[in-house]
């Protein structure tokens, strides 16, 4: 008995040094949990793509965080109208940031005008529904509940009200970000970009007011996937800003619901990335997954200028849903480093421009019943730059031998209807285009909605000593809804 005695408490006493070890071992980075000290905090919230300052403190606080959720519509395209349910009146809503070991005091208000209860599900606390067990909120109502940031960390957070999904897909998510004890490394800049799916009744670009299809969010067939919940939120003159040299902190998130994120920068290589919002750093990488309801933290120095394309990899979704954003870099060029020559609109298509006013101003009029020709020839404009001129050129002179000219085309003349079918059906086999032949594929474009279509066909018809004209979206339903004449070889009469 005394020696099983004496070994247990030899066993005891490694143990105890094993445990003492370990605790002399942590980090003194690991975060201090005790009581909040100094002033309580306000904290700041920004709208995308702004970031607050850092928390600047080597100590925790006492947080108070004061967020509400608002319903509204805002555009979601040109001329596109959207029913938002946000936190803090955008989407994403406001940026969030506290420093781990801080006490977070959470008021979260739901606007009078509001017609749906919403709560708030943070990915960033430790409780039951990250918040959402205590922050039930009817219109016109504020909830509170109080956390301890324990994990550093870029999380979600979003609103978990049934239908979870619909709240979801409407808008209501964000970042909050938890600062390690020391802060994060100094950059030159910081931005906040997050993706979301989002699901309406009318097809991609569909003019007008568009509700939420809870169909199309079950089968997981967004129409729109988006960076900041806009087409053209971060394009243009919204674009984000820096300069050679200088050091870019992005803080990605992927609202969802649905789609896992293949986030990559065009021409850009990450100098490292804090994947899935957590402490491990990878280093060199081109393309980063950001699940549904995660987020990242991309880093990179930026080297030469340009316009620098931020895509989701899942191609389509970048250039035909709208997951599409610009950073834009100014300063010397290094022929070293690349030689130049720089062609936004292959990658940019309609967004290469600062904006698509024009085909907003052409949306509104038709709504009116007083749509013009200028109106539609404008808009067709900066339609046609994006689906068209990369093939055609921006002449319309097409490219000798591979794509017919759309200038003075007696093909387009001869046939006005016709042409709308090979837009809007596509066109394969040999032609005939102002006596000389071409044998190529035209692809259907009929991603394109009626009125687009009309635009972009006025537009050319109304250009380069084209006889004019002007083409409906009723002319262009008609043919859409006509089978298209077999393939066969033609001349322009």
């Amino acid at each position: 008995m005394k020696t099983a005695r004496t070994i247990a408490r030899a066993l005891a006493l490694i143990a105890g040094l094993g445990f003492a070890t370990l605790a002399c071992a942590a980090p003194k980075d690991a975060g201090d949990f005790g009581p909040p000290r100094g002033p309580v905090i306000r904290a700041v919230l920004t709208s995308p793509p702004q970031v607050p300052p850092p928390t600047g403190r080597n100590y925790p606080a006492k947080v108070i965080v004061e967020l509400e959720v608002i319903e509204k519509e805002m555009e979601i395209s040109e001329g596109v109208k959207y029913m938002f349910w946000t936190f803090g009146g955008t989407t994403p809503g406001s940026f969030i940031r506290v420093r781990q070991g801080d006490t977070v005091e959470f008021h979260l208000k739901n606007h009078p005008g509001s017609k749906m209860p919403h709560n708030i599900d943070l990915h960033g606390v430790t409780g039951p529904g990250g918040g959402a067990a205590s922050s039930f909120t009817a219109p016109g109502h504020e909830s509170q509940f109080t956390f301890k940031a324990l994990n550093e960390g870029i999380y979600v957070y979003h609103c978990a009200t049934a239908p979870v999904g619909m709240h979801v897909a409407n808008g209501m998510y964000g970042l909050i970000l938890v600062e390690p004890p020391q802060g994060l490394p100094k950059v030159d800049h910081e931005y906040y970009v997050m993706q979301g799916d989002f699901y309406t009744t009318g097809k991609y670009r569909e003019k007008g007011t568009q509700p939420f299809d809870m169909e199309k969010a079950i089968a997981e067939q967004p129409t729109y996937v988006l960076f900041n919940g806009a087409e053209g939120a971060l394009t243009g003159d919204k674009a984000m800003l820096a300069k050679v040299g200088e050091k870019v902190r992005i803080f990605v998130g992927n609202g969802g619901p649905n789609l896992v994120s293949s986030f990559h920068v065009i021409g850009a290589i990450f100098d490292q990335v804090r994947y899935e919002g957590g402490t491990n750093v990878q280093k060199n990488v081109q393309t980063t997954l950001i699940p549904a309801g995660g987020a990242a933290v991309v880093t990179f120095t930026a080297k030469v200028p340009g316009s620098y394309v931020l895509v989701d990899h899942s191609i389509f979704r970048a250039f035909n849903k709208g997951a599409l954003a610009i950073l834009k870099i100014e300063g010397p060029e290094n022929k070293a480093i690349y030689s130049g020559k720089e062609l936004d609109s292959v990658y940019l298509g309609d967004r290469a421009g600062t904006n698509m006013a024009a085909v907003s101003r052409a949306t509104q009029s038709a709504v009116a019943g007083n749509l013009t020709q200028e109106e539609q020839v404008k808009a067709g404009q900066a339609l046609f730059a994006g689906t068209c001129s990369v093939c055609h050129q921006a002449n319309g002179a097409g490219l000798p031998g591979v794509f017919p000219p759309l200038a003075k085309s007696d093909y387009l003349a001869a046939d006005l209807k016709r042409a709308m079918s090979v837009v809007l059906h596509g066109l394969t086999g040999a032609v005939t285009v102002n006596g000389q032949p071409y044998n190529s594929v035209m692809p259907p474009m009929n991603q394109l909605n009626d009125d687009e279509v009309a635009n972009i066909l006025t537009y050319v018809m109304n250009s380069w000593g084209n006889p004019g004209g002007t083409v409906s979206k009723e002319d262009v339903r008609k043919v859409r809804a006509t089978p298209p004449a077999p393939a066969k070889s033609a001349t322009g009469h």
